[in-house]
């Protein structure tokens, strides 16, 4: 049986790692030791930020809510109690879509509510 060396499938390892990590600086996207440690490391922050994204974006809505009632006087919480009493069933995505692009229908929301 002939020997196989592998050094053509090491060879294409290393350039798909390689690949993946161009355009990161200095020896991260030369080198193939460090080059697997920074797509370790771009892999691990991807799959957190992926988690943190979702609790970013509600914090960005009760902000843009907020703002919006601020106008009105009323406090967030209360008007989210209120929602939740009445039975509306607008999730903050939404109104905070109302208070940014549509302050008409998101007023009249506000006024049912009081």
């Amino acid at each position: 049986m002939s020997r196989v060396k592998g050094g053509l499938m090491a060879q294409k390892r290393r350039r798909n790692i390689l690949e993946q990590v161009k355009g990161y600086r200095f020896g991260r996207s030369k080198k193939t030791k460090q080059a697997i440690e920074a797509i370790h490391h771009a892999k691990n922050y991807s799959f957190a930020h992926r988690k943190d994204k979702k609790n970013d974006f509600r914090q960005l809505w009760i902000v843009r809510i907020n703002a919006a009632l601020m106008a009105h006087g009323i406090k967030y919480s209360r008007f989210i109690k209120a929602l939740k009493d009445k039975g509306i069933a607008i999730d903050r995505k939404i109104l905070a879509s109302f208070a940014k692009d549509r302050p008409e229908v998101f007023n009249r929301i506000v006024d049912q509510v009081k």
